[in-house]
């Protein structure tokens, strides 16, 4: 068996393998020509102190021992001729579970409403270069979903829901590093994540997995209180009486389909605000006590909460060395999201800082119901595109100026590639989330010395966190609670909150089909 150990090194010292190895060795009280091999399964930095040090967990192993492989590969099955299940939705739910379902031996059958992950790149520029929202193919829609194109966060370690362990295999299995197993905060990189897509893409279509693209579903198939499939673009029927629903919290025309069929919906909590963007350079100097970040440390992150008159006021989706990117999904909104490459080198670092939103805040909707909080959560993406001038350019104002309440008279240079316009964001935005923000941005300057600065601008509006809205489901069957066969999963059912909650919310909506399928 392999002898673990833990040490703390120098970042310097953690970047050289000789010296990991030599350490690891020495604590495992071996000797050098007895070790077989070592293998890493944590490493986290701790900047804590202003001596920034490296703590790594290490598997040492000895004589003819061999390093065990970290991942168990994806076996697949020919399942061209098996029973079919739709899944609506290529995002990380919908892949997973269709990987899930090949392995339990069922054909799945996605059907996603945009692009492939290259043809997509073209939609994208377009947002930038022609402020063109392509209502199908964009940072939202399309091969892979929102994951794609995103900083490829896979921070979620609760084991509530199912086996986090073995989506990161997966992950790493199409293409991902391996480093993504033991890093404290391990993240794929917006630059690697159409690689990995493709190449899930292709364990499916080689199993016999059917993908139909730039297919929107335009109606579900429902008699009695039974799904029996979809309809899609062009009038074209899919039939089968299982549906996995993982479509992502932006698909709003789906929840419109529901409300028409009268399908149970609920309204949840979730929060909106903005995107604050700071120099990368500034924010390693705060959190590295002042020290240069140098070779060997990573672009410093932060993660920040406080109350404000009985509110989470907190940062979301931090991405350093990343990139702020316009994520409307239709022609008439601004919607703010960040992502970073996978070497996170990017001289800018920003961070969506959201407030929680509650009944009270959508009570001008009330008459829509369980869909107040859709209604809140468009108004404001609506303001956003007239403030920011009617096109994609971004309302904006320096940190300090939304914090004061005065509008920017000049705006420094930003990540966001399609341009700001300065406005006064404090004004518009609703009372009861401008106040708590500007509350809530002077608290994280006390707690974070020098993040309160006019050198950081805020940008409108970080508002799709998640889905305002949740289609129950029976926590057993994981089948919706009014009408078998429909599976809602993932994050634009309620149920998750990136990719790798998506992914095993996923797959275990497969498990759950596979298991109704047995009965």
């Amino acid at each position: 068996m392999p002898v673990q150990v833990q040490i703390s090194l120098s970042p310097e010292a953690a970047a050289d393998d000789k010296a990991i190895r030599r350490i690891s060795g020495t604590l495992a009280k071996l000797h050098p020509s007895d070790i077989s091999g070592i293998r890493v399964i944590k490493r986290s930095v701790d900047a804590r102190q202003r001596t920034i040090r490296i703590n790594l967990t290490v598997e040492v192993f000895s004589g003819k021992e061999t390093v065990v492989p970290f991942i168990n590969p994806f076996v697949s099955k020919d399942v061209s001729r098996e029973k079919e299940v739709i899944i609506v939705g290529a995002g990380p739910a919908g892949l997973f579970a269709a990987l899930r379902l090949i392995e339990l031996g069922i054909r799945p059958v996605i059907v996603e409403r945009g692009k492939d992950v290259s043809a997509r790149k073209k939609d994208i520029a377009r947002i930038s270069r022609d402020h063109i929202v392509n209502p199908d193919s964009n940072y939202c829609f399309g091969e892979g979903g929102a994951g794609t194109y995103s900083d490829g966060k896979l921070y979620t370690r609760s084991k509530k829901r199912g086996d986090n362990s073995r989506v990161l295999e997966l992950l790493c299995f199409h293409g991902a590093s391996d480093n993504i197993l033991y890093e404290a905060h391990p993240h794929l990189g917006t630059d690697k994540l159409p690689g990995i897509i493709k190449g899930i893409k292709n364990s499916i279509v080689e199993a016999g997995g059917l993908f139909l693209l730039e297919k929107r579903v335009t109606d579900i198939l429902i008699e009695g209180n039974s799904i029996k499939g979809v309809i899609v673009s062009g009038n074209e029927k899919l039939f089968s009486s299982h549906v996995i629903l993982a479509t992502g919290h932006s698909a709003r025309d789906i929840y419109d389909i529901l409300r028409m069929h009268e399908v149970k919906v609920e309204l949840k909590p979730f929060a909106m605000g903005i995107r604050v963007e700071h120099p990368q350079e500034l924010i390693d100097t705060i959190q590295y006590h002042g020290n240069a970040r140098g070779n060997y440390l990573p672009a410093a992150s932060y993660n920040l909460v406080k109350q404000v008159d009985g509110r989470g006021v907190y940062s979301f989706c931090m991405c350093p060395g990343g990139f702020i990117v316009p994520s409307a999904t239709s022609q008439e909104e601004v919607v703010v999201n960040g992502m970073s490459p996978s070497g996170r080198n990017s001289p800018f670092a920003n961070s969506g800082i959201v407030v929680e939103i509650k009944m009270e805040d959508v009570m001008k909707y009330r008459n829509h119901g369980e869909f107040s909080g859709l209604e809140f959560q468009k108004e404001i993406e609506k303001d956003a595109w007239i403030n920011g001038g009617k096109t994609q350019s971004a309302p904006a104002q320096r940190l300090t100026d939304f914090v004061a309440g005065k509008l920017s008279s000049s705006l420094p240079k930003v990540s966001y590639s399609p341009g700001t316009t300065s406005s006064p964001m404090h004004d518009w935005l609703p009372p009861s989330i401008s106040r708590r923000l500007r509350e809530g941005l002077k608290l994280f300057g006390s707690a974070m010395k020098g993040f309160l600065t006019d050198e950081a601008v805020v940008l409108g509006v970080e508002s799709r966190t998640s889905s305002p809205i949740r289609v129950p489901r029976n926590e057993e069957t994981l089948e919706h609670i009014s009408i078998s066969g429909l599976y809602p999963c993932g994050e634009g059912s309620g149920y998750s909150g990136g990719i790798v909650s998506s992914a095993v919310d996923g797959m275990r909506a497969a498990e759950a089909v596979a298991r109704q399928l047995s009965s």
